[in-house]
């Protein structure tokens, strides 16, 4: 199947994102709800862009589907990888179907030893 991809965050909005993600219960359940919309509220303007064209959470194959999850990972868990994170949210080339935000896989999918 072929995936939309999006390009990497900007390192401050990857920052914020993490920041909130690891601190924010409010901010947690907008992003589990709609990444897109959660990204949209940080000034990103391509999420604000894709959130104009269609307001709905991301499904399989559209853009930002990589940053859904069943479950999103812990505060803890995303703040313990915070570095590697914003690694991975910033650099080209990884931004398919990957799930970074799943409970229990944050160290898996960024690589963490």
């Amino acid at each position: 199947m072929n995936t939309a991809r999006h390009d990497p965050l900007p390192a401050d909005i990857a920052d914020r994102l993490l920041e909130l993600l690891s601190t924010d219960d409010a901010f947690r359940a907008s992003f589990q709800e709609n990444p897109v919309a959660a990204l949209a509220s940080l000034g990103y303007k391509p999420a604000d862009q894709a959130l104009a064209a269609d307001p709905k959470p991301p499904k399989q194959g559209a853009p930002f589907y990589c940053m859904t999850s069943q479950q999103l990972a812990s505060k803890e868990e995303i703040a313990k990888a915070r570095k590697e994170l914003v690694s991975h949210l910033t650099v080209d080339g990884n931004h398919h179907v990957i799930f970074a935000f799943e409970a229990g896989k944050v160290a898996s999918t960024v690589s963490l030893k």
